[in-house]
């Protein structure tokens, strides 16, 4: 019986390994989108597209063994938790790899018009966005349910400097409609900066789930939306 135990530990450790490194993966894909965007590289951009095929893999390695391990060991309680949380963290890391390579994409016509001071307030809240990935993740690695609370609550303000870009950026493209093109990609990256933002929500959601068995329920703080319209 220790034996089984001890593989099944063995097979819980592993899953989490694959997942710590699909979200380092998920991590560079948005530090170097951000990268090309801030610095005009088309280069860079196409190269952080490329990248994201392999985020895709990882989230189908991480489902294989999530159901060969429920079909072997069948879990129980918090174990069980344990791989439904990883199936689903699996998956918002790879919409967050899509959302990477989203704005890897529009860096590319960015990179050849004309620098736009509005660039620098994405560039910032990317930053942001970029934290609050990295802390989610480190939440999970040592299952931190207090920073993980503390991540789903801070997504507010994500969402009021979304608020403040779509404004800003709108208010551009009315002053002068050569700036429309570029406005419009500005703000195509900062929707999904803050769809990011989401999704490390529902990663501190897992968290919590995966260590008290709780739902953290549906009444996390919101920015008033703006731009729902606008699809990455």
């Amino acid at each position: 019986m220790a034996h089984i135990v001890s593989a099944f530990d063995e097979d819980l450790v592993a899953i989490q390994a694959k997942l710590s490194e699909m979200g380092g993966l998920a991590e560079d894909v948005l530090a170097n989108a951000l990268k090309s965007v801030q610095g005009r590289d088309s280069d860079l951009a196409r190269r952080v597209i490329d990248r994201d095929r392999a985020i895709d893999e990882m989230e189908h390695k991480v489902e294989e063994c999530v159901v060969r391990v429920i079909a072997l060991r069948q879990p129980v309680a918090q174990d069980l938790r344990v791989l439904i949380a990883a199936l689903k963290i699996a998956n918002v890391l790879e919409r967050v790899g899509d959302l990477g390579k989203n704005i890897a994409k529009r860096a590319i016509p960015l990179s050849s018009a004309q620098p736009l001071k509005l660039t620098n307030s994405v560039v910032r809240m990317g930053r942001d966005t970029l934290t609050q990935l990295s802390d989610v993740l480190n939440a999970h690695a040592t299952r931190d349910v207090d920073l993980a609370v503390q991540i789903w609550n801070r997504d507010v303000e994500l969402d009021e400097l979304y608020n403040t870009i779509f404004r800003e950026v709108v208010t551009y493209m009315v002053e002068d409609s050569r700036l429309i093109s570029q406005g419009a990609q500005l703000m195509f990256i900062a929707k999904n900066l803050e769809r990011i933002g989401d999704h490390t929500t529902q990663i501190a959601e897992m968290i919590y789930y995966t260590v008290t068995g709780d739902s953290l329920g549906d009444d996390r703080p919101k920015g008033e939306p703006l731009g729902l319209a606008l699809q990455g």
